[in-house]
């Protein structure tokens, strides 16, 4: 595997972020996106140019999920779209409005 393109403190600011202010959104994806529909709870643990790693809380137990990008990542302001992307995806599967939309 090619090392990631994203620094360690990039690595922590997003996972952070994710986890501090959007934790209802990873949830939402790793139920959607990363095959965990039963996940309780989940948090992002890490990522690289290849995908975002995470950890869902199933069934009481902590099972790793990994989560490729739709395309490699090679600039932090990708992570952002990308993760954008997936929360929306991830609505749309489940049949939710993303936040700011409404159903029509």
């Amino acid at each position: 595997m090619p090392a990631s393109p994203f620094p360690p403190e990039v690595v922590r600011a997003v996972t952070a972020h994710m986890n501090d202010d959007h934790a209802d959104d990873t949830l939402l994806i790793c139920r959607a996106l990363g095959g965990r529909p039963d996940a309780e709870s989940a948090r992002m643990t890490g990522l690289d140019g290849a995908g975002g790693d995470y950890v869902a809380v199933v069934g009481g137990a902590e099972v790793p999920v990994r989560i490729p990008w739709s395309e490699p990542l090679t600039e932090r302001a990708q992570i952002r779209r990308e993760v954008v992307r997936m929360y929306r995806e991830a609505c749309r599967r489940l049949g939710l409005a993303p936040r700011g939309e409404t159903e029509h």
